[in-house]
């Protein structure tokens, strides 16, 4: 496959739902050729259908499954989004194994992908978004391991923004309380609980992330977003 060179290519993990999915239709709008990369292959071949992207099957946790990504020819934007947390306990109570899926999600399968890519990126002299959270900055209890693999992924964001400049940039959308599967995700499927955190309040939609990553996207290469922090206004308080 030769790509056009007038042809920009993304590839966004996490795409087939929540800001991941807002990404992909928002890149797309905005002329990407957008790779819909998740485990839900179905979910990325319906999505990459209507917006005219590719479908990828990718579980970042697999390294067999990322190394599958160097086979792509080109790519010019990564959007590592793929991530969660697992329950909200106290350190006292803290599961390895809920800890350890952080850390291979958040934080190694970020590192995964980066790296498979790393070489189409360079020769585009392109443009790495690592989606944190404003967890990454500002621990709360029941967070210590979710806080840990964010403050993680920021660590090793700035790192690699200073080891590749200027030849790759590199930025952090940091969000705050965005209603998507999240919590339903991190409470195993209990609807109740994960209704609760956002009923009452003000929260942010996919879409306004996605605008985000967007703009950033689009600006030209010369500049260079270190991180941004959006949250709801009755979470501004913080």
């Amino acid at each position: 496959m030769n790509a056009p060179e007038s042809e920009k290519f993304a590839v966004v993990t996490g795409g087939s739902a929540g800001i991941g999915e807002a990404a992909c239709r928002a890149l797309a709008a905005d002329g990407w050729t957008v790779y819909v990369a998740a485990r839900r292959v179905e979910k990325c071949e319906a999505i990459a259908q209507e917006i005219g992207g590719i479908a990828l099957e990718l579980d970042v946790t697999d390294q067999r499954s990322v190394d599958k990504l160097k086979e792509l020819p080109q790519v010019d934007l990564l959007v590592n989004n793929a991530g969660g947390a697992k329950e909200l306990d106290y350190l006292r109570d803290a599961s390895a194994e809920d800890w350890q899926w952080m850390f291979d999600t958040n934080v190694l399968g970020t590192m995964r992908v980066t790296k498979a890519l790393y070489p189409q990126l360079k020769e585009a002299k392109g443009l790495v978004i690592n989606i944190g959270s404003v967890a990454g900055t500002d621990a709360y209890k029941g967070g210590s391991g979710y806080n840990a693999a964010k403050y993680g992924l920021r660590g090793m964001t700035r790192a690699f923004r200073r080891e590749e400049a200027p030849d790759i940039r590199v930025c952090e959308i940091d969000p705050g309380r965005v209603k998507t599967e999240f919590s339903l995700n991190r409470f195993a499927g209990d609807e109740a609980r994960a209704a609760a955190v956002y009923d009452g309040k003000l929260n942010l939609e996919a879409e306004d992330i996605a605008e985000a990553i967007r703009w950033v996207a689009s600006l030209p290469p010369r500049v260079n977003v270190d991180t941004m922090s959006i949250m709801p206004a009755d979470q501004a308080e913080r």
